[in-house]
């Protein structure tokens, strides 16, 4: 086969699935309202849970970050790219969780890829929750140690795993909120079990930090958990883009001398740490913007009919109303965007076969009048 044919053909199963990826040009940001082609759409799509994306004080700190550093880090963290901004954003979240060190990332998806490429030989083991995000289930089948996933959320099957999973080192991995359905790990207990067979636990807590526990400190804190290796990414809550990997200080200097995605990427631009530290703060004293999610999230989810049988019980900002068929999805995700909302439809392969969905996600930008229309056009959508 040549390589034409390769992609063509990869195309055309993509066309047959019902699964073909479109982007949009989104012409003004991911506030509460996006404009795509000229049309503007109330936005029910975006990971801007607290609204940081648009807050003054942090747009002003990157504008004022790019005016004493310029707008790129000019290298590596190893090379030229480590500035103050970086220490000091790095210091600051390290506090702030309880961990010794945070070290930053150009990406949620480079800092699950860097760990686990890093940490792993051929001798250790993974236990990953089966619907942890594609970033460290592609890192863990792309490693040299031995894969095996357990039943979402099931503790028992882990503790099963864990019992057969003798020589070598082993590595649980979950996600604090998962990202496609809105539920949140029981932490508690896989930090238990990991800590009675000399295991750690990496969870990856995007979906969380910001949103949940004291100060927003995420599923962790609230769950009063501390795993060994703790994820957070910048791009959700925060409202800005990267990551930090929260470890001991041996990590933190294991993962310096050997994780090849810090060692050999340009370093986040400074103006972007100085943003992030904006933001940081604005979570930290953002009580009213968690309230006033939580009052979004309670509104939506009374509203919603009760017709929809696909409504996941999620206590989060992802709101996923699950329909199955992915061709119903993208006509749902149609009759959304006539009526002025944008809410995407998400298909096979992020999600598993048969659990195309909307997925819904209410922010502490949304009022009132945002939540009714949404759910008025759904509750239409339903019957």
């Amino acid at each position: 086969m040549s390589w034409q044919n390769k992609v063509n053909l990869g195309l055309q199963q993509r066309h047959t699935a019902e699964a073909y990826r479109h982007r949009s040009i989104n012409e003004v940001g991911s506030g509460r309202f996006i404009t795509v082609d000229g049309k503007r759409y109330l936005n029910f799509s975006g990971n801007d849970y607290l609204g940081l994306s648009q807050h003054p004080a942090v747009i002003r700190a990157w504008q004022q970050g790019a005016e004493k550093y310029g707008v790129g880090s000019g290298g590596s963290g190893h090379v030229t790219g480590h500035t103050r901004a970086h220490q000091v954003l790095e210091e600051s979240l390290a506090h702030w969780l309880g961990y010794s060190r945070a070290l930053l990332f150009i990406s949620g998806y480079a800092a699950n890829q860097a760990v686990l490429a890093a940490l792993l030989d051929k001798s250790d083991h993974i236990l990953a929750d089966r619907l942890s995000h594609a970033s460290l289930l592609e890192a863990a089948s792309l490693s040299p140690a031995q894969l095996r996933r357990f039943a979402h959320n099931d503790v028992g099957m882990l503790a099963n795993l864990l019992e057969k999973t003798q020589a070598g080192q082993t590595l649980v991995i979950s996600e604090g909120v998962f990202s496609m359905d809105g539920d949140m790990a029981p932490l508690l207990q896989l930090h238990t079990l990991t800590q009675q067979h000399g295991a750690w636990l990496l969870v990856d807590d995007a979906h969380g930090i910001g949103v949940i526990g004291e100060q927003g400190r995420g599923s962790c804190w609230q769950q009063s958990v501390q795993p060994e290796i703790l994820i957070i990414t910048f791009g959700k809550s925060f409202g800005v883009s990267g990551a930090a990997v929260l470890c001991s200080d041996d990590v933190a200097e294991y993962l310096i001398q050997f994780a090849r995605h810090l060692i050999y990427s340009t370093a986040m631009p400074p103006a972007q740490a100085c943003a992030i530290s904006a933001s940081l703060r604005e979570i930290q004293e953002g009580d009213e913007l968690r309230q006033r999610l939580q009052q979004n999230m309670l509104c939506f989810q009374s509203s919603i009919s009760k017709q929809w049988l696909g409504v996941m019980p999620s206590k989060t900002p992802i709101q996923p109303l699950i329909v199955g068929e992915n061709q119903r999805a993208l006509n749902l995700s149609a009759s959304l965007r006539r009526a002025g909302i944008w809410g995407t439809a998400i298909r096979p392969p992020t999600v598993p076969e048969g659990s195309a969905r909307l997925r819904m996600t209410i922010t502490a930008s949304h009022q009132s009048e945002d939540i009714e229309r949404l759910s008025e056009v759904l509750n239409d959508a339903c019957h």
